[in-house]
């Protein structure tokens, strides 16, 4: 069950994680959602839906991200991202991976809070070793170009999870940040 905010507000949170593949953001995404009641979405959802709709496609959504960031239209991807936020709820987006994600997120929300997850290549790799069987096939999709911008997002993150640890040691300091946030702080 969801747990409840003791300190109402005006106006919803609006969270956005950003980090590395394999770095835990759908982690702390869906612990948001099932802890705290928080609305997700993920960008690669919104692009899906928008651009991907063959099944070759969908397996493909790194590339299409690429080209919908080189095509300029990044845009039109957070226009349409934002048209899927309810209105009077806190909400988490997973997966920024530009700086016009956040601007758009920041303009959209006077309450938006980003969060940078983080974690070793190696530990990445390993806990995506079902869709990278070996190292040099998840390093090639972590150095594609299409994630080379989150790197700058780590700067306008008003905190960051380092995780290298396990998922309810990364949930407990998730918890400290979702306090810190619902009582108005890293402003």
């Amino acid at each position: 069950m969801p747990e409840q905010d003791p300190h109402p507000r005006n106006e919803p949170i609006i969270l956005g994680i950003t980090g590395r593949i394999g770095a835990g953001k759908t982690s702390v995404g869906k612990y948001l959602e099932s802890r705290y009641g928080f609305w997700y979405v993920r960008y690669s959802q919104v692009l899906s839906d928008w651009l991907a709709k063959d099944p070759e496609a969908k397996s493909h959504l790194q590339q299409v991200g690429w080209e919908v960031m080189a095509g300029g239209l990044q845009e039109e991807l957070n226009k349409r991202l934002i048209q899927r936020l309810p209105q009077k709820s806190d909400c988490v987006v997973d997966g920024l991976r530009h700086t016009l994600d956040f601007e758009s997120l920041s303009s959209f929300s006077p309450d938006f809070k980003l969060l940078f997850v983080s974690g070793p290549p190696e530990l990445r790799w390993k806990r995506l070793t079902s869709r990278y069987p070996d190292f040099e096939s998840f390093r090639q999709a972590d150095s594609h170009p299409v994630e080379q911008a989150i790197d700058s997002l780590r700067q306008k993150a008003c905190a960051v999870l380092d995780n290298e640890r396990s998922l309810p040691e990364l949930y407990s300091e998730v918890d400290g940040f979702v306090q810190v946030v619902r009582s108005g702080g890293l402003k």
